[in-house]
């Protein structure tokens, strides 16, 4: 006999309690449904806790391009590359840059373009409505950032990258040298130019940003349980969940565990979906609390340096290796040597923690965040490393999925077409 609705363990179960998952089971709980979120580690101590802070909206482009052909000798041979793919891995990663690159023909990237620029727009009034609610906007920071370059013969890429910008129609202006050493006077006499995205914000501690999430989701009701999920299978009234320590049955299962989404989204909808991680890396710095004014990023050392309450964070570098070898927290490390030059006097490293984590990825570098079998099943993961810029406007999307009235009334939002699952 099929358990009905009212026997349910609650309306919406969430599995995974990352930024996209405790963002939308907050959503979710204000619109009055009974939400419990699943996930074995704590809430935000996936990629969540670690990412680079920086509210990426000018990121409009895929996650990579053509020339990847050509570097790839250098990925596979050069393990501190600023783009690096395991060779033991190669096998397993060959059919997903394969459909990447397929992706990368004009059609198909011009999608990716028009999705991307979709959430990123909304992205931040999305973020400032949320922060309103809980009462803490003052952890996010719209100041801008910074994309620097040091080589005079790189004008020519910044130039053209200016245009390809404002040809999205994002906000962009180009710096002089003389403005970046007004703005961050601690920056190397090296540095030529660059180019200054002023609708972009930063977190001062994305790490806090969670917690704030989960406590005003615990205020509202939702039920945090500390469990993997096993399994799952749709049924005539609901979805019924096998956990490591039982089940758990809802009306509807929100899937948001970021690269670990897809075995699940396999056993409830049956679709195989080609997510992939990009394996990201950070070198936080507890004694550099004044260097820079905003997030800057180094256009030839490819990684960016956020200013947060606890420091300095450096982040950046892609490591396609899996989800199950062990982290090369010499690459953590590499960040700093990247930095050697940037500044007029080195950073300091003393008490410095590294980290790394795994950011979802699909070869159209879009998410998935769409509503199938017959509503029972939601779905939002595969943000790449864009997953916090789209946090918030996510979750708006997933209520909006669950109660169409309440998405109607957040104006601007995107369509949910551009990301639904049957792309693949």
């Amino acid at each position: 006999m099929s358990q009905n609705a009212s026997q349910h363990d609650a309306d919406i179960a969430v599995i995974g309690a990352g930024i996209i998952g405790v963002a939308s089971a907050l959503r979710l709980a204000r619109q009055g449904k009974r939400v419990i979120v699943l996930d074995p580690q704590e809430p935000g101590h996936g990629a969540s806790f670690g990412n680079a802070g920086h509210l990426a909206t000018e990121q409009v482009f895929p996650i990579a391009d053509t020339s990847i052909l050509k570097r790839l000798p250098a990925m596979l041979m050069d393990p501190m590359g600023p783009l690096r793919l395991d060779w033991k891995y190669m096998p397993r990663a060959l059919p997903w840059f394969t459909r990447l690159l397929l992706n990368l023909r004009p059609a198909p990237f011009q999608r990716t373009v028009a999705g991307l620029r979709a959430l990123n727009e909304a992205s931040l009034d999305a973020w400032r409505r949320l922060l309103d609610d809980i009462g803490r906007a003052d952890l996010l920071k719209v100041e801008g950032s910074l994309l620097v370059f040091e080589r005079s013969e790189s004008r020519q890429a910044i130039d053209a990258l200016q245009a390809r910008m404002r040809q999205q129609g994002v906000p962009v202006d180009y710096w002089q040298v003389g403005a970046i050493r007004e703005t961050a006077p601690q920056l190397s006499e090296q540095i030529q130019g660059g180019l200054f995205f002023p609708s972009t914000g930063h977190f001062i501690d994305p790490y806090l940003v969670v917690c704030e999430l989960v406590n005003a989701a615990k205020a509202a009701g939702v039920k945090f349980v500390k469990q993997a999920v096993r399994d799952g299978v749709v049924r005539e009234h609901g979805v019924s969940l096998v956990t490591e320590n039982g089940g758990v049955t809802a009306s509807q299962v929100l899937i948001a565990c970021g690269a670990h989404s897809a075995r699940l989204t396999a056993a409830l909808t049956g679709k195989k979906v080609p997510l992939d991680t990009e394996r990201g890396y950070h070198l936080m710095l507890p004694h550099e609390h004044d260097r820079l004014p905003f997030p800057i990023t180094s256009l030839e050392r490819k990684f960016i340096m956020t200013p947060m309450t606890e420091g300095l964070r450096l982040a950046g570098t892609v490591e396609f290796a899996g989800l199950e070898r062990p982290p090369s927290m010499e690459r953590a490390w590499q960040l700093h040597r990247l930095s050697k030059g940037l500044f007029r006097r080195d950073l300091n490293v003393e008490a410095a923690t590294t980290w790394m984590g795994f950011r979802p990825s699909l070869p159209d570098s879009l998410p998935v965040i769409d509503r199938v079998c017959e509503g029972k099943v939601l779905l939002a993961f595969g943000h790449q490393h864009l997953g916090l810029t789209q946090g918030a406007v996510t979750a708006e999307m997933v209520g909006g999925m669950v109660m169409p009235d309440a998405g109607n009334r957040v104006g601007g939002l995107p369509a949910i077409q551009a990301y639904n699952l049957d792309r693949f």
